[in-house]
């Protein structure tokens, strides 16, 4: 057992002896702190797009602008399965709010269309008689007998 716990110390040490030392890691200082950017601030913009797809028939447009201080003004259109073109222009503010104008433009006219008149049927409606079946039970009023709980 001596021979056991001699062997054992004597790995041991050489495990510690031969294992390699490494200096400790040396960090730079920390960088400066500077304060984010303020993207809340609005910024004046304008954009504009349009698709014109003859595979798909997409056909729309859009176009805003902003001048950074809350007025949005701007337009879009699209062309709609019956022809027609509806375009919108809006506007927003801080004191209007969001007002939108829509325009439909072009397009297929449904034919007008009117109910036509009813009439009474020309038949006359059949004569039944009363059931010949009686019922296969009758049926009794259930009233429950009152029993207290205790």
């Amino acid at each position: 057992m001596v021979s056991k716990v001699v062997i054992l110390a004597s790995a041991m040490l050489a495990a510690v002896a031969g294992s390699p030392v490494y200096p400790s890691p040396a960090y730079s200082a920390a960088p400066a702190y500077h304060a984010p950017a303020d993207y809340s601030a609005p910024a004046p913009y304008s954009f504009e797009y349009s698709v014109n797809d003859p595979h798909t028939y997409d056909v729309k447009s859009q176009h805003e602008y902003s001048d950074g201080n809350g007025y949005v003004k701007g337009s879009y259109s699209l062309l709609e399965a019956d022809g027609s073109t509806r375009t919108v222009e809006y506007t927003a503010d801080d004191y209007n709010g969001f007002n939108a104008v829509v325009k439909n433009e072009g397009g297929y006219k449904a034919p007008s269309y009117s109910a036509p008149a009813y009439s009474a049927p020309a038949y006359s409606a059949p004569a039944y008689s009363a059931p010949a079946y009686k019922a296969p039970y009758s049926a009794h009023a259930y009233k429950p007998a009152y029993k207290p709980a205790y």
